[in-house]
Formats: C-alpha cells, structure tokens, sequence
C-alpha cells in the first residue's frame, strides 16, 4: 500500500510540474514597487498665444475593474456598449490652469465626481475647451472656462463617441456639433443568448485580397448589427447656455471638420457592405459637404469596399483621398488621385496628382501639383507658396516640394529628397502660425521660412532652429542649442517675438518648459515638475558606441547597478533590451540617435527598474536589419539578430562590468520576436523576457512588421524567421508574457500559446503568463505590477542566481 501511495504521489507531482498555477496578482519588491508607484507630471496644453497652460493630471494605470467593464470588439474598434466610448480611453481626472507668467496653477472647480475626462477640444478663441466626461451609463459634454478656471455640464449622457471625432465647434465659438445617441438604435444582440439559424459563409470571386492579419473584425450577421447601432448617431447642434436641437439624422458618421471660415462642414460617413477581412475604416464611405444649416451642398467621393487594394505597402485605392481644407484659404478642398493605379508595381512618372475644389465643389478640381512618390501631406503658406511632401517606403525615400498652389504652370522645386531614416541630415519640420481662420500655416517672413530640427549628429544631438530661404534655397542658423549635459527639445517659434518654446530635461532633472528670448538672450522658466524617481536620479548612465562584427556602428544607453562602483568593476549580471529595426542602407542604420541626457523615464514596460537590483542594463540596443539594393533586410534576418546581440554583450563586456554568463534579452512585440529567435539560434544568453510577440509566420502569410512579401512568394523567409519552427532548439529559459486580449495586427494570444506548447512538448524550460482583460499594451495596475514580479522573479532564479549547468552553451 505504501508503494502504491508513493507512486500516487510521483505522479501527482510530476502532473502539478506540469499544470497551470492558480496565483493571484503579485506586487513586485520594494525597490521596484516605488519606482512604478511615483504619480505622473502633468500633460500640458498651451493656448496659441501662450498665455495660458491647462495642467491635465491622470493615474499611472487603469485598474482591472475597469478594463473588466463591458467591451465589445466589432470591426478593429473595441467599445464599451454602456458608455459609447473606445473601452481603451486614456482618461484624465483632474485639470489645472496656469497663467503662463503665474507661479501657481489654479484648480479647476466644478468637476464631476469621479471626472473620466477625454476629447479635449479648443474653442475658436481658445477661451474655453470642450471635453467628454464618461459616467457609468454614458459620455457627457462639460466645458471649461479658461479665465475663471470653472467647468460646467453641457449635456446630459447621450454622447456617442464609438467613431471619435465627437466635438467640433461652429467658428462663433458660441455652439458646436455633438454626435449623440440615436433615437432610433435597436437593442444589441447577445450572440451567447441567440440560437443560430445558419453558418456564417464568406466568399472570393477570384480576386486577390491580400490584407494583414487584422484583430476585432466582424465574423457574423450579430456582429454586423451591433457594429452598426454602436456606429450610428444623430448631430446635434449645441450652444453654450445648454440648448441644443438635431442637426443631421441617423447615420454612421466618422469624421466632421469646419472649413477655415466655418461656412461648410464636411462630413464623412460608413456605408454598407461591411467586411469580414478589413477594419471599419476600410468599409465603403460617403464624404459629402453641409452648409452651417445642414442643407447638403455637395457629394465629394464616394468610397467602395476596400478589400483587395494591389500587393505592396505603397499600394492606395483609387478615387479621391486624403480630403482636407486647404488652410489658408476659406473654403477650398484638396485631395489626392493616384496616377499608378495605385500598384506600386507600376512604374510611372508620378505616382500620384493633388488637386483642389473651391466652393461650392460643383466646377472641374483644378491641378495643382504632382508627386514623385505616394502623396504624404501639405503644409500651406499663402497664395503663392506652399510645402508638398511624399514618401516611398521600398526605398526610403521623401522628397518636399516648395511649390505655387496658384499656378500649377509654374515650376515645382525640391526642396530635399532624402532618405527618411537619415536622422543626421533631417532638416527639421517648418514652424506654423495661427492664421486668420484659427488654422495652423507656415511661419513666413516674406520668402523666408522657419525649421526645427531634433540636431542628431556623430557628436551627439544639438536642435537647432534654420531660417530657410525659399527662392535661394540658402539656409541660416538661428540658433542651436549647445548642452552638453542636458537636451534641449525646441517645440515652438515665434518670429515675431524671436521667442523659442523649449522643454529641457537631463538624466535625473524632470522635463520642464522654458521661454528662450533670441534677442535678449535670457531663459525663462515656466513650469517646474519634480523629478519622481528620486531611487534612480544619480544612477550612471552612458551612450556606448560600438562595432558588429561586419564593420557597422551600433550604440546603447547603458545604466550601471545604483551605488555601483566603477573602479571595482564588480561582474554584475546584465539585461539587454532591444527592437529590430529595417534598414535599406548601412550609413542610416549606423547612426546613433540616443543621448544620454535624457530623462531616465521608468515607465512600465521598461528594464530600468531592475539597476535597483544589481543588474546592468542595456537599454535600447541598436538591433538593425540591413537589406541594401535588392536584398531585403529579413533575407538574412537571423544572422544580423545574433551579429548585434554578440556585439552589444562583447561591448559592455569589454568594459568590465559584467558576467557574460549571466546575461538576460528581452524585448515586447516585435521585440519579443528578436528574444524567441535569439535564444534559439545562439548561446549568447542566461534567460530571455518575451512579451506580446509572434512566433510563427505562416499565420501572417500576407507580410508582417516590415516584410511585403507574402509566404508564398518567399517561404524559405517565412520559415527561418520563425522561432516555432525552431522550438527544438531551444535550451534557454523563456518567459513569456502575453495579453488575453491582444488587439495588434498579427500578435494573436494564440502565438503565445501554441509556442508555449512547443517549447513544452520538447522539454524546454518556459513559462507562459496570460494576463487576463489586456491589449498589446498593458494598462491594469494590477497587470502591470504581477508584470514586474514575474520578470524579476524569472531574472532572479535564471540570471542573478542561476546554476552553473544553465549556463549559456552548456546545455
């Protein structure tokens, strides 16, 4: 009997080796906790003519109780049916408002109890701001007061903001439109209380639809249904004394925007058929123009289903796109028309033509310019001077043309054409001004304009402010910032007052606004947030700079243990975290866009935490993959993952501070990807950190991260790069983390799983942690901290304290 218990109890245990853990939420160690536990700084909204600075104060996390509210996931879109808002929401709980020349913010009074704030919204005149507040049964309008720093309730809770874009003002400033629930929505269906009546069937006529793996799309006749009563709603027309009446019927409507004037409203709108395969904003749409009375002026495009757009990245449907005021003039629209087809494939002269339609949008559009490559945007000048810019993502490739919107005879110049992941010749992005319609426009003095730019270079980061010379092309330095200890980031210029609006920051000093005066030469301080996370402010942190093997530059920022000593140089155990990057070119994937200077920010899903716990770090690794000319970057994906983890470990090593054999990678997402891969096809590592990833790619058979080419057409790519296929070579410890309800293209729950079952069927050393009620981004307090206390129990036992037979290599 003794023997048959004994045996019992063998297998009990071996099946309990085996078996799911019921564990609770875990909070981290003390050293960490305090880290994740510091509030957050306020965001900060300046009104155009900065005198005046809104303080938006919000919680570090949601908690699970409100990720556990009511969600439903209909066409790429998750929403609270209770509510009708995105069931993600980032909410503010509290408001201030600052004089800019004042040394106090002052609380805002009259909030909600228990304020959910959201869909901040300007007025005309930038005295009040309009903003959502979400109750337990729904979303209502408040408006707050800028002078008196009062809040007051517009509206009652029948908001519908399940489509966004809920709050647009009428130019007065005195009224707005509000998109609210719908007198005439029918109840939603509980597909867990209704019997079916049939099979859902898709069909293909024999097209190609060749689309992402896309999350949260319709699969049946319900999900048509409640997709379409969440999407419908009624514009109302509200005023400020709390009167409102209906300004259009029910519709589904997506996006509304006033013309610079107010005049005309364009509206856009989802029509049917929905889609199994494609997100909401691929459904067929209407654009159409209002007057300010609702009387409908003009039908601008109508957009079919787009399901099988051609091959490639830079493919685009034909038709009108991209339809947006033109800002500086009072009522004329500009859109984009492909010249390609839209397949890139097509080589063609210019791929797409931009015009423009004045009201009242019933004459011919007229030609006013046309793009190398795809159409990307425009900024606006005047009359006669306007910035044009496009992209092609197979080369890397941007060119902005300087061109006379006015006469589409006269010659377009290039003003660059460049490779877009060239950071150290980006010239910077033109400053705006306000114009006369409230619209942002290029910052002109005569023909001269203004550029900000980010200033990286083989030295390291210098912004700088360049007066551009339009007819010479000439370009001036203003000024360029000169610290070496600190960064300078410049957000705004006024020429007129010669006034820079910049934000600095160091390693351990808190972001905070400041006034640069040019001609007086004088900083001014206008904000002074503390620094949080005071645990870390003195730990030691570098840029390093190093080589792979194959000769190119990489860099890291690198963080020693807190109270570490260098000139013991104690072998301490290191964590390296890192993303792969695509390049098309080795000079671009070269350079080093780090700098030291920068706030050392833990925020949840960072490694940072762990220098209070004798671990070095190595955050932010430069992973590039390079393809240049034909070759594609992923062609030899594999071998460049382990060049850049080899020469990242050799570099710190070469230092002195670490343990080689105690090394940890970790990574999230595509991130995640580079850990599975690395830890199967090297002996670089202790343990390995792999959060919301994918692991094979034959359930992304139609392009994934920055590969266009579909399984077919390159399996050999397809197969490599998957690290289920390799699950037998796996000999490292892998913890893997990963959302229930992850809502990234490609990154299923399922690719988690079915690896896990992999790698446990073939005996490896793994652990699988679902968190329940999280997308791709972890949002939960209670996740985030059971989060810190896996990882850093994982690196405790595998990396920090690990046996010698887990060493790399001696498996």
């Amino acid at each position: 009997m003794k023997k048959i218990f004994t045996l019992l109890l063998a297998i009990v245990t071996c099946f309990i080796g085996f078996a799911q853990e019921n564990l609770n939420y875990q909070r981290p160690s003390k050293e960490i906790l305090e880290l994740a536990d510091a509030p957050l700084a306020p965001s900060v909204l300046l009104d155009h003519k900065n005198e005046y600075m809104i303080l938006l104060y919000r919680d570090a996390y949601k908690t699970i109780d409100e990720l556990s509210e009511d969600e439903l996931r209909l066409g790429g879109l998750r929403i609270n049916p209770k509510t009708n808002i995105g069931s993600r929401t980032t909410y503010y709980n509290n408001i201030q408002v600052k004089k800019v020349t004042g040394k106090k913010a002052v609380q805002v009074m009259g909030l909600p109890e228990n304020p959910r704030l959201a869909n901040f919204s300007w007025s005309p005149d930038q005295k009040k701001i309009a903003v959502t507040n979400t109750t337990k049964t729904g979303v209502e309008i408040w408006v707050l007061d800028i002078q008196s720093a009062k809040v007051t309730k517009l509206t009652a809770a029948n908001v519908n903001a399940n489509l966004g874009d809920v709050i647009n003002w009428f130019e007065d400033g005195t009224s707005m439109l509000v998109k609210m629930l719908p007198g005439n929505r029918k109840p939603l269906i509980d597909a867990k209380e209704v019997t079916p009546t049939g099979p859902t069937i898709s069909v293909n006529d024999g097209k190609k639809a060749q689309n992402r793996t896309y999350q949260d799309l319709l699969k049946s006749k319900d999900d048509e249904h409640n997709f379409e009563q969440l999407a419908l709603s009624e514009i109302y027309k509200v005023s400020l004394d709390g009167t409102s009446e209906k300004w259009l019927g029910s519709d589904m409507y997506r996006n509304i925007s006033f013309s610079p004037d107010g005049k005309y409203i364009l509206v856009s709108k989802i029509e049917k058929p929905f889609s199994y395969l494609v997100p909401y904003y691929r459904f067929p749409s209407e654009t159409i123009v209002y007057d300010q009375n609702a009387k409908k002026i003009a039908t601008i495009e109508k957009v079919p289903l787009i399901e099988d757009l051609p091959k490639g990245f830079m493919s685009a449907r034909k038709g009108r796109r991209d339809i947006s005021w033109r800002a500086d003039k009072p009522a004329s629209l500009v859109f984009a028309s492909v010249l390609d087809g839209g397949d890139p494939a097509n080589e063609v002269a210019y791929r797409d033509e931009v015009f423009q339609l004045d009201a009242p949008f019933n004459g011919t559009p007229k030609s006013i310019l046309k793009t190398i490559n795809r159409f990307s945007g425009i900024q606006w000048g005047n009359d006669n001077t306007a910035v044009a810019f496009d992209y092609w993502w197979n080369t890397r490739n941007t060119k902005a043309y300087l061109f006379d919107p006015s006469d589409s005879a006269k010659e377009t110049v290039i003003l660059y054409d460049r490779n877009y992941q060239d950071r150290y010749n980006d010239p910077g992005t033109f400053v705006e001004e306000r114009n006369k319609f409230g619209s942002d426009v290029l910052s002109l003095n005569g023909k001269k304009a203004y550029l900000l730019g980010e200033g990286f270079s083989q030295k390291g980061q210098f912004p700088f402010l360049d007066e551009l010379n339009l007819e010479t092309k000439e370009t001036k330095r203003l000024y360029q910032s000169d610290f070496t200890d600190k960064l300078e980031n410049l957000r705004q210029y006024d020429p007129k007052t010669k006034k820079l609006l910049v934000r600095i920051e160091s390693k351990s000093e808190y972001p905070n606004y400041y006034f640069r005066d040019l001609q007086k030469k004088k900083l001014t301080q206008i904000t002074a947030f503390e620094n949080p996370f005071k645990s870390i402010q003195n730990v030691h942190k570098e840029v390093i700079n190093y080589k792979r093997e194959d000769g190119l530059e990489l860099s890291g920022t690198l963080y020693l243990p807190v109270g570490y000593d260098k000139d013991k140089k104690e072998k301490m155990p290191m964590i390296l975290w890192a993303y792969p990057r695509e390049f098309k070119d080795k000079s671009s994937a070269s350079q080093n866009t780090k700098n030291p200077n920068r706030f050392t920010y833990p925020y949840w899903g960072s490694p940072i935490y762990w220098v209070t716990k004798g671990y070095v770090v190595l955050d932010g690794a430069a992973f590039p993959i390079v393809g240049e000319g034909d070759n594609e970057p992923n062609d030899t994906f594999r071998s460049q993952l382990v060049a850049n983890a080899k020469a990242a470990i050799d570099a710190v090593d070469k230092l002195g501070y670490i343990d080689r054999d105690r090394v940890a990678v970790g990574g999230h997402s595509y991130g995640a990807f580079m850990v599975a891969n690395l830890l199967s096809h090297s002996d670089l590592f202790a343990a390995g950190i792999a959060r919301s990833g994918a692991y094979n790619r034959t359930l992304t058979p139609f392009g994934f991260q920055s590969e266009e080419r579909n399984y077919w057409e390159a399996p050999e790519v397809y197969y490599t790069m998957s690290p289920f296929m390799h699950a037998d070579k796996m000999k490292t410890p892998l913890l893997l983390i990963h959302g229930k309800a992850d809502n990234n293209s490609g990154t299923y729950p399922l690719q988690s799983e079915r690896y896990f079952n992999a790698l446990k069927g073939l005996g490896a050393t793994v652990r699988l942690v679902m968190l329940p009620k999280e997308s791709h981004g972890y949002r939960a307090k209670e996740s985030i901290l059971h989060l810190l206390w896996e990882q850093d129990q994982w690196l405790e036992r595998h990396v920090k304290n690990k046996k010698q037979e887990e060493a790399p290599g001696t498996n």
